[in-house]
């Protein structure tokens, strides 16, 4: 596993991803400039009780949750750029790594966002629910990485197998290789939270569960 990360680091720096990787970093941007700009609208439009240093408080305690809130929540918003740039990214790695493989058939922009889509809904939705043990401290780490460990993992890991294989076919074979993919996404969840790294992060997801599928097929091929 360490071994796939560090090829999917060194193939997002290859003059071949750069310009996916422009592409990744200035829609992540857009993104997050837009949900910032719409944050601070409506905590600028916000007043509750009209006692100006009561409602100073509780909108920069507003404004604090919401940077905490989106900075949480950007691995699974980021995910959903990655789903215009899936094929490209995925063909690059197979054509360098694995180039004795038969072509994937692929599928297309519109399935990979859908699946991207769904993946942040149901994320946002079980983040929500465990907010409460967010608050407690210590606790709040192992919820965080495990929960979306487990989010990011399944999905990427299915993104890339579809690529290939059916959904019933992908499910079971993510379901062989569950600790190892639970492990992934525990790792991209680490890299997603480190600021800088984590704008490049979509791309070296995606390339390192191509490079995590591959093993797993194969392992499975031999059993």
């Amino acid at each position: 596993m360490p071994r796939n990360l560090i090829l999917a680091v060194r193939q997002a720096l290859d003059p071949a991803f750069r310009a996916v990787a422009l592409k990744t970093v200035a829609i992540s941007a857009a993104l997050y400039a837009l949900l910032i700009a719409s944050l601070g609208w409506a905590l600028d439009a916000l007043t509750l009780f009209d006692i100006a240093w009561l409602d100073w408080t509780i909108k920069a305690v507003a404004g604090a949750g919401a940077i905490v809130v989106g900075i949480m929540t950007f691995p699974l918003v980021a995910t959903i750029v990655v789903g215009l740039f899936l094929e490209e990214i995925a063909d690059a790695v197979d054509s360098r790594h694995y180039p004795n493989k038969p072509a994937a058939p692929g599928q297309s922009v519109a399935s990979s966002l859908v699946a991207a889509v769904r993946l942040v809904l149901v994320a946002l939705i079980l983040n929500v629910l465990v907010l409460p043990l967010y608050l407690i401290p210590g606790l709040n780490v192992f919820v965080f990485y495990g929960l979306n460990g487990y989010l990011l993992g399944r999905e990427y890991f299915e993104l890339v197998a579809l690529r290939r294989i059916e959904p019933r076919a992908a499910r079971r074979l993510r379901g062989r290789s569950r600790w190892r993919v639970l492990l992934g996404g525990i790792l991209i969840t680490v890299l997603f939270s480190i600021p800088v790294i984590n704008w490049l992060m979509p791309i070296i997801a995606t390339a390192f569960m191509v490079h995590e599928f591959d093993a797993v097929e194969r392992r499975s091929a031999e059993v």
